[in-house]
């Protein structure tokens, strides 16, 4: 059994709500724009998130958060708003059996992205595996 305090418990859990959030997108934009989809999920995101936060007596001051973690939260943001905005528009555009598989190229380039800015040295079976995961992007990118 897996304790649900590790982070693998955790990320299993992230990747079916993942998958969730492809099939209830999908059907959720039907006939409507998808960046008012978007910022409809969003403000419900936001609500939801801020009573969570409140109930589980986690809230502090968001202003006293040094200048470092705003910044990087900030563009953690941006780049989040535009991942949503992208990814709704190809939701609208195509299938969710293949939009959110190849939108989790994501983790190929996680993976570069964390040797180039964060020192991190995968060993050969993870670049393995991303290699992997690569592969199945491609051909499922092909297959159109």
């Amino acid at each position: 059994m897996i304790p649900s305090t590790g982070w693998l418990y955790w990320a299993l859990l992230s990747a079916m709500f993942a998958a969730l959030t492809a099939i209830f997108a999908k059907i959720g934009i039907e006939g409507i724009d998808s960046d008012l989809a978007t910022l409809v999920r969003t403000a419900i995101i936001i609500l939801v998130l801020a009573a969570f936060v409140w109930f589980a007596g986690k809230w502090s001051n968001p202003l006293a958060l040094p200048p470092k973690t705003w910044l990087f939260l900030g563009l953690s943001a941006l780049a989040t708003g535009a991942s949503w905005v992208c990814y709704f528009r190809a939701l609208q555009l195509g299938e969710a059996s293949k939009v959110a598989p190849v939108d989790k190229f994501s983790l190929v380039l996680v993976a570069i992205f964390a040797v180039a800015f964060l020192g991190e040295r995968p060993s050969l079976q993870e670049w393995l595996g991303i290699a992997l995961i690569a592969g199945g992007v491609l051909v499922l990118a092909l297959k159109q």
